[in-house]
């Protein structure tokens, strides 16, 4: 029987080839997109899922209110370990981590230095809290010792080739000496530690060893026992602060305080955690170990793929049930001749099921071939799974209920035609499911109608970060990295590259106005007592061509000035740190700030106008730039309009003389501006993509239907042209049933995308408004759209011979 349903399904393919390929084609492409989707959106729920006890292990974060700042940051201070281990029975383990960003490393006895770009300090119970194992070494005692290390396989192909690795020294920085005691494998790439490659012994690092609660600086993990209540723990971990950290401050800092009054003034330092595997998605603080994504993105990812699949659904039943027309005498004369409904809805679930099985074929064919686009596109290195078996049980399952349920309506749909209707020639009276599939036509439609309105939107919002004056002039800014390689020299490379006629200005430093070193201090009005009205400041080390390099505006004031032996104690502070002051920029000039945190005090010598240091998803927070001749990690070079690469081999020939041959390292500050953009860039391009495909799946099924409808109409046609009708009234005859479907379906889309992007561009402290252009070009686009669909069935039935349609008549 199954033989005879599959005969008789390949038989009607073979009949409705034109039919047959919208639906298969449709279909496929949509599910391409899907299956796509679903490898970015597993990837991404897969992060950090690989550790040992994965469920135990949480990483404590503090939320700060001091003064008129708020900070969300996933660091807190190097005693916090030492202190929750002993007091928390509930903590198993714990550990600290200390991101340190590049270095230059060479092994002892080569001069060469190589860059290692991800590095970070740990304390000796990291590798036994994750459970990673060693390649070489032992796990329990490899980061006992201060000046030792463990490297992952890379890094030590890297610096010893081939040869063990284990016992070998490497020179950090051309100073410390540190000695190999570890080798691991790299890091996953789904993990929260893929861009490291040293680990350094935490003993190494003095200030891990010190008692300051007001360096919020480690990552700190426990793991905790398996029957542990969160939220009891979260609530005992607040007497951490009670009975550590404020009465340190209050030594320190804050000598006449008491802790209720501290709170009084709208002070706190609140504890919690953060479950390792949901940090990826789950977390934006400040501080982060490396770049995390968003749920947001997750839900907008899915709910596209989604979308594809519907659409392409959709288009399965509109097309079949528009198709069962022509097959209501076959379904009429085998009711007569006997067959029940049950077989016959067997006939044609079986005819779905086989085309969509067709179709999810031709869709891995598309998506294998797609894959490499849609990596580069998502920034990501996915492939299909083929020898996973859960792959395949899933793919499965996934055709069969897409079958069941694209082929359920057109199944019961068609065995519900009466044999004496049908029969008669009247088949089509009151059967002809236009409703639904109207109903579905303005679904597909307002779901590409939303897409569209979302492209634009995102579109929109990144020409405006491109375009925004951000306080500063990223173009034509080069930055030279690890500035510090030519120690005592530096300042003699930073004036001999400034004599090069191609260069304009330079300047030295480790802070930028792009992701670069971070340094929040509180800092308190002389004259007013701590906590009361201190503010967190963003303290910047530079030298005196600092603002002119950058083309950064003062407000009121002066710059640093050689002249001035003052200077060393002098701040410059931006608009925003005034506002928290309640000052103006004409009367803070000559305020006395101190530092809280070693009682340093500065006078303000200027205001500059507020710049942009960070993604403008964030607000501008108080910076204040203070005059330092400390070592740093960059030459930046503002360039003169003209031959980049011949200017960039200039300056790497005086690197070069000066700086003994170490690697010449560097990027422009518009490329690193960018990057803190790549998501929104990202998912602008994804928009784009799936729109098209969005658009082109229900092109599909609208060019299906016109077909249909014009096929069905034939003969009106042919009457109506006998009688003098002429092409163009024919063809909006034909049209404008569909042109109606497409209206209601913009109507629906329209609030729905306005509400929709409205809610994504409140990620942004400065984002767009978004204009009413953006609804009305979207609306005609998808009326255009829709015409020129449609147009060509119309068009091409109106110029059809009537002779032809009116010869059985």
């Amino acid at each position: 029987m199954f033989r005879n349903y599959l005969k008789i399904a390949i038989r009607n393919f073979k009949k409705q080839p034109f039919f047959t390929f919208l639906n298969t084609f449709g279909l496929a492409v949509g599910m391409a997109g899907a299956l796509l989707i679903t490898l970015y959106i597993y990837d991404e729920l897969s992060y950090d899922t690989m550790f040992t006890d994965v469920n135990d292990i949480y990483r404590i974060n503090v939320d700060i209110s001091y003064g008129a700042n708020k900070n969300a940051l996933a660091t807190v201070p190097p005693p916090m370990a030492a202190v929750v281990i002993n007091d928390y029975p509930q903590v198993e383990a714990i550990t600290r981590l200390r991101g340190w960003g590049s270095m230059l490393v060479h092994k002892e006895g080569s001069e060469k230095n190589i860059k290692s770009q991800s590095n970070m300090f740990a304390d000796p119970s990291f590798f036994s809290l994750f459970g990673i194992n060693m390649l070489e070494g032992d796990v329990n005692t490899a980061l006992n010792e201060p000046n030792t290390l463990v490297i992952t396989k890379s890094a030590a192909t890297t610096y010893f080739g081939n040869k063990p690795a284990l016992g070998k020294r490497l020179i950090i920085d051309n100073n410390e000496v540190f000695t190999v005691t570890g080798v691991i494998e790299n890091f996953p790439k789904n993990s929260f530690l893929r861009n490291y490659f040293m680990v350094m012994s935490m003993s190494s690092f003095e200030d891990a060893k010190s008692n300051n609660w007001g360096s919020n600086n480690y990552s700190t993990f426990v793991k905790l026992s398996p029957k542990t209540d969160i939220g009891q723990f979260e609530t005992k971990l607040q007497d951490v602060y009670k009975n550590h950290a404020f009465p340190y401050f209050q030594k320190t800092f804050l000598p006449n305080i008491t802790l209720e009054s501290f709170k009084n003034n709208g002070n706190e330092f609140r504890y919690s955690l953060i479950p390792l595997k949901d940090i990826h998605l789950y977390s934006d603080r400040t501080a982060e170990l490396s770049a995390n994504n968003d749920i947001e993105t997750i839900y907008i990812f899915s709910f596209i793929g989604l979308f594809l699949i519907l659409l392409a659904s959709v288009n399965f039943i509109n097309l079949s049930t528009a198709q069962s027309l022509k097959r209501a005498k076959e379904v009429g004369i085998r009711k007569t001749l006997g067959s029940n409904k049950r077989d016959l809805i067997k006939q044609f679930l079986i005819e779905s099921n086989v085309m969509v099985l067709i179709s999810s074929a031709l869709a891995l064919v598309i998506a294998i071939a797609a894959l490499p686009y849609f990596n580069e596109l998502s920034g990501k290195k996915l492939g299909i799974p083929f020898s996973n078996p859960f792959f395949w049980i899933m793919s499965v399952a996934a055709v069969l209920f897409l079958g069941l349920i694209s082929g359920s309506y057109p199944a019961f749909f068609m065995t519900r035609f009466l044999p004496a209707k049908v029969l008669k020639g009247n088949g089509q009276s009151g059967i002809d499911g236009s409703k639904v599939r109207n109903g579905l036509v303005i679904f597909q439609f307002a779901i590409s109608v939303f897409l569209m309105i979302s492209t634009l939107v995102v579109y929109q919002q990144l020409q405006y970060i491109e375009n925004k004056d951000l306080g500063y002039k990223k173009d034509q800014v080069l930055i030279i990295e690890d500035a510090y390689a030519a120690g005592n020299k530096v300042q003699s490379l930073k004036e001999e590259i400034k004599k090069l006629s191609t260069v304009e200005n330079a300047t030295i430093t480790s802070f930028l106005p792009t992701p670069t070193n971070r340094s929040d201090q509180s800092f308190t009005l002389e004259g007013d007592a701590p906590g009361d009205h201190s503010v967190q400041i963003q303290k910047w080390d530079v030298d005196y061509d600092y603002l002119a390099t950058l083309k950064i505006k003062l407000v009121k004031g002066r710059n640093f000035d050689s002249k001035f032996s003052t200077d060393s104690t002098a701040i410059i502070v931006n608009e925003t740190t005034v506002s928290k002051y309640g000052l103006t920029p004409k009367t803070i000039i000559g305020k006395r700030i101190k530092d809280d945190s070693d009682s340093i005090t500065y006078s303000i010598i200027g205001v500059v106008k507020d710049f942009h240091i960070s993604s403008l998803r964030n607000i501008i927070v108080p910076v204040g730039l203070r005059l330092s001749r400390r070592t740093s990690n960059n030459l930046v070079v503002k360039l003169k309009s003209g031959n980049f690469p011949k200017t960039i081999t200039q300056i790497e020939s005086v690197w070069n003389k000066i700086v003994n041959g170490q690697t010449f390292s560097y990027y422009f500050m518009d490329d690193s501006f960018n990057n803190v953009y790549n998501s929104e860039h990202r998912l602008g391009r994804i928009f784009i993509t799936f729109t098209i495909l969005s658009i082109f799946i229900a092109c599909l099924g609208l060019f299906g239907l016109a077909a249909f409808n014009a096929e069905k109409r034939i003969k009106e046609v042919g009457v109506r042209k006998v009688l003098g009708a002429n092409v163009g009234q024919i063809a909006y005859i034909l049209s404008i049933d569909f042109l109606r479907l497409v209206i209601i379906a913009i109507i629906i889309a329209l609030p729905i995308g306005w509400f929709a992007m409205n809610r994504w561009l409140e990620d942004f402290s400065y984002h767009i408004q978004i204009s009413w252009w953006v609804f009305i070009s979207v609306a005609i686009l998808a009326i255009l759209i829709s015409i020129l669909t449609v147009s060509f069935q119309a068009i091409k039935a109106a110029t059809a011979n009537p002779t032809k349609s009116l010869k059985t008549e």
